[in-house]
């Protein structure tokens, strides 16, 4: 289909999805009512993936039946196929559990909530015992359909939910996905996450990426490769960054999606994005836990492509914990990052996690590149071994909730040279009126913007104010300081002056004073004269 139809599907879309979320959110706070939306987007979503998946198979078999359609079926008949089902999708619900089912009567059932309750355990139950168990155990757990923010009695809140339900059932979504022109589900899903992240500030979107820059990252991992056998975030948040991927390069050359996520709430959301994405379970392994401390994916490492945007300067363990010191992830450096700033610990635990193929790209907070102590040790340790590939500064305002000028870290374990890269994109930015129409420093990376850095990092050679590829002994020298600016001179913004032109221009105005001074000496001495007088 057409770029223009393509954006027009967007665009329609959004309107919709945007009203939606207005008119349903009443008295629940936007970052916290989110969950409801994405929750009745994946139910919504799942029922109509598992129904095509089956009305498929069963049309398209030797005596099957052209017009069977799964919705429709008794629970008796659907239960026959429970085992094969579950095994293949990963879950199985009933047809009577069935969003389209469920919406039918949403205004009329006076025991919504509660009847949605038991359809999400009912889904979460039909993988025990499965190898999706751990993919699907807790989706619905952030669904809470009793709380207060949803309405001060049990008739509001099923009001309420009945109105979110046929909200979701309204939105344009394709029920033949090949008929779309976009990634329908999975694009209402990253437009849902970047509107509540642009309006709650640090509160909820402080570390949510903007799409452009995961596109960015994303595709400077995989230049100049067609597929990756497994790409991994150790801070996965909902998984916008690993996705990302399968747009770069098509959801079917990515062999695995692996993450790990703290966050219990972006855990979930996370697997829920998965799915939304049409990603199976078995093509997905994400975890729940501190990865610093309590590494979960061990056994799917090491992995061709990292990307991840980790919480800036926060605190960890450090060297209140003996045990960390002897990690096989962090004592090749012979430090530990401060307690105050795990930044470096978290790149140590992706090159750990890289393999000799693989690529890393990392969102850091600035001071990572220039902070005294254990963190120049650090720097120390990663250049000596020649792991920095490349150093991106990038331009300020790009993040939800700050307006801190981040860089990349572009790590590698096969370099070429025994050089870095210094890259100045700090101009490569257009204002952003998605997220402020009259702030200007509010910004985002256009496609040209996206282009000219990967051009940069591409050519891998010095351009006047822009790049400039550096040799270990000038960075030993510069005592491991990795700033870009230190490398990369500004261009200067003072105007050019010729000093013979303004020379000339001097004398010219001398001369001028002069016979003013001239002038003015006579008229006061006329004046002088009069008076005698």
């Amino acid at each position: 289909m057409s770029n223009n139809k393509n954006g027009q599907q967007r665009a329609d879309l959004h309107k919709t999805i945007w009203k939606m979320a207005e008119d349903c959110r009443g008295s629940v706070d936007g970052w916290d009512f989110k969950q409801y939306v994405l929750g009745m987007l994946f139910y919504r979503f799942i029922s109509e993936n598992l129904t095509k998946h089956l009305n498929d198979i069963e049309r398209k078999s030797k005596d099957g039946d052209v017009n069977f359609d799964y919705s429709k079926i008794s629970d008796k008949d659907a239960e026959l196929g429970r085992r094969e089902t579950t095994e293949e999708k990963g879950f199985f619900i009933l047809p009577s559990q069935l969003f389209c089912n469920v919406v039918k009567n949403a205004s009329s059932n006076e025991d919504l909530n509660e009847s949605l309750q038991k359809v999400f355990a009912s889904i979460e139950s039909s993988a025990k015992g499965y190898d999706s168990e751990e993919s699907i155990k807790g989706l619905f757990d952030d669904l809470d359909l009793s709380s207060k923010k949803l309405g001060s009695s049990v008739n509001k809140r099923n009001k309420l939910l009945a109105k979110l339900l046929t909200s979701i059932d309204n939105l344009d979504l394709e029920k033949d996905y090949n008929q779309n022109s976009i990634d329908a589900f999975g694009d209402a899903y990253e437009f849902l996450m970047n509107m509540y992240a642009a309006n709650a500030g640090k509160s909820g979107g402080q570390y949510f990426t903007p799409q452009e820059v995961g596109e960015l990252l994303a595709k400077l991992v995989s230049m100049h490769k067609t597929e990756i056998n497994k790409v991994y975030d150790p801070c996965c948040g909902s998984g916008s960054l690993l996705l990302k991927f399968a747009k770069v390069l098509g959801k079917d050359h990515v062999n695995k999606y692996c993450g790990q996520e703290s966050n219990i709430t972006s855990y979930n959301l996370c697997r829920i994005n998965m799915f939304l994405h049409d990603i199976n379970y078995n093509k997905f392994a994400i975890a729940h836990g501190d990865t610093l401390l309590d590494p979960k994916l061990s056994d799917q490492e090491p992995f061709d492509a990292i990307v991840s945007n980790p919480p800036y300067s926060q605190q960890w363990d450090g060297d209140n914990n003996p045990i960390l010191i002897n990690d096989p992830r962090f004592a090749p450096a012979g430090v530990l990052a401060p307690k105050s700033n795990s930044d470096f610990a978290f790149t140590m635990h992706m090159l750990s996690w890289l393999s000799p193929k693989g690529t890393a790209a990392i969102v850091e907070f600035p001071g990572v590149l220039y902070r005294s102590g254990a963190e120049q040790k650090i720097r120390k340790y990663l250049t000596e071994n020649n792991y920095i590939d490349s150093v991106i500064k990038m331009p300020a305002g790009l993040f939800f909730g700050t307006g801190i000028e981040t860089c990349i870290f572009v790590l590698k374990k096969n370099k070429k040279d025994n050089k870095v890269l210094f890259v100045d994109a700090s101009e490569e930015s257009i204002p952003n009126t998605n997220r402020g129409k009259n702030d200007k420093k509010i910004k985002m990376l256009s496609q040209d913007n996206i282009s000219n850095i990967l051009e940069f990092v591409r050519l891998r050679q010095d351009k006047e104010h822009k790049t400039r590829l550096v040799d270990f002994e000038d960075i030993k020298a510069q005592g491991f300081n990795l700033s870009v600016s230190t490398y990369v001179a500004k261009k200067s913004t003072a105007e050019v002056v010729d000093i013979k032109v303004l020379n000339a221009e001097i004398k010219e105005i001398v001369k001028r004073q002069s016979v003013l001074r001239l002038s003015i000496d006579a008229i006061v001495a006329d004046l002088e004269g009069g008076d005698n007088e």
